[in-house]
């Protein structure tokens, strides 16, 4: 049994919506570890745990590389945190979302613990799923030098493809009025929470909803939350309402947030947001990854944008490049999550031997540099 579903099971058991399930699965993993010889550091951020471990024997002259994942996952029925396999597929509360990924990435850091062809950080964060935090881990990590690196990789999931470019996030709290009356008599008022699913609407019509790339259909816009009203009654007055916006690269954020401000009796209570990825498809390291991948895979594996935001965007920022490469899957965030257990061997098989096969730090900087001009559309 491959130690890859074994670690994965364990940690899908974990219930790690909850502090003390990310507690419980950061202990097990750094025991894993240092089973394996790899020392890992802890320190915490927002009173939960950060793992930060180091891997191979190489020199400066060797690229330095990230491995990045997270313990957190969103919340879940008691049922999904116990592990279920059918056939090739794990399922469960995170199988994809990244506990599978993330089970791969050790593998592979404990098969180059003591390689001399790397140098392999991986970090470990449990509050990748919180999108309305102002300040993540990873932020913090790459903001103090603790991840400095040629090139990150996060576990998320990307069907063995090679993820550069993603969606921005913008969420919106939002504030809808209306008028209170009797609920007998309806018509004498103004019932907020239907306004407030007319604001949703009207949000979905408005012109940046209609935008198109290369890479995206379109935005993704979703009603996370929506509460009206005090008595079943009385015709509720107020309506408050979450709506999550994943943006195309190229839009702005603050256009969007005007437009919306713009619609009748809509009030911007609070926003978040995290700007789009993007990396260049010929990065010396992402075509590296992706022959990889192809040779784990035993076909082609393609450089692909993602709906979901991930903390790629932190290595980004910093000026370094940064991928999504995970396994096969489906259904994350929903009550069928699955993971393909033969991709995550193969996951585990690319990444050792894309870290074994990468070109000089030096080279790969010279072509980057070449490539200044490259730009995305």
């Amino acid at each position: 049994m491959a130690d890859e579903r074994l670690i994965a099971e364990r940690l899908i058991a974990c219930d790690s919506s909850r502090p003390e399930g990310i507690e419980e699965a950061a202990g097990f993993v750094g025991g894993w570890l240092a089973s394996r010889g790899v020392q890992v550091e802890r320190s915490e951020h927002g009173g939960l745990p950060v793992l930060i471990a180091d891997a191979g024997t190489g020199g400066p002259e060797i690229p330095k590389v990230v491995f990045h994942g997270h313990l957190d996952v969103v919340p879940g029925r008691a049922a999904q945190f116990t592990p279920v396999l059918e056939g090739d597929r794990l399922i469960g509360r995170g199988a994809y979302d990244m506990k599978g990924g993330l089970a791969a990435m050790l593998c592979a850091v404990g098969d180059l613990a003591d390689d001399p062809s790397a140098r392999v950080r991986m970090v470990i964060v449990p509050d990748e799923e919180a999108e309305e935090l102002d300040e993540r881990a990873t932020d913090v990590l790459v903001a103090s030098g603790q991840l400095d690196c040629d090139f990150a990789i996060t576990g998320e999931p990307t069907e063995l493809h090679v993820g550069v470019e993603a969606k921005g996030v913008l969420l919106l709290d939002l504030e809808v009025s209306g008028k209170s009356a009797h609920g007998a008599t309806p018509w004498l008022g103004e019932n907020a929470a239907l306004r407030g699913i007319d604001v949703f609407r009207a949000i979905e019509s408005l012109p940046f909803a209609r935008a198109s790339s290369e890479t995206f259909d379109r935005p993704s816009i979703n009603l996370g939350r929506i509460s009206a009203g005090d008595a079943p009654n009385r015709v509720p007055d107020l309506c408050r309402l979450s709506v999550d916006i994943r943006f195309l690269p190229g839009q702005d954020p603050e256009d969007i947030k005007a437009a919306v401000r713009g619609l009748d009796g809509v009030t911007l209570l609070r926003s978040f947001e995290r700007p789009p990825a993007w990396v260049s498809k010929s990065d010396p390291f992402v075509v590296a990854l992706r022959e990889s991948a192809a040779r784990a895979i035993g076909g082609e594996a393609l450089s692909v944008g993602r709906d979901g935001a991930s903390d790629a965007i932190a290595f980004l920022q910093a000026g370094i490049p940064a991928v999504e490469f995970g396994p096969v899957g489906g259904g994350h965030h929903g009550p069928e999550e699955w993971v393909s257990i033969q991709s995550l061997t193969a996951m585990r098989s690319a990444l050792g031997s894309f870290i074994r096969a990468l070109p000089s730090s030096t080279a790969a900087r010279a072509q980057r540099s070449s490539q200044s001009s490259d730009v995305a559309t």
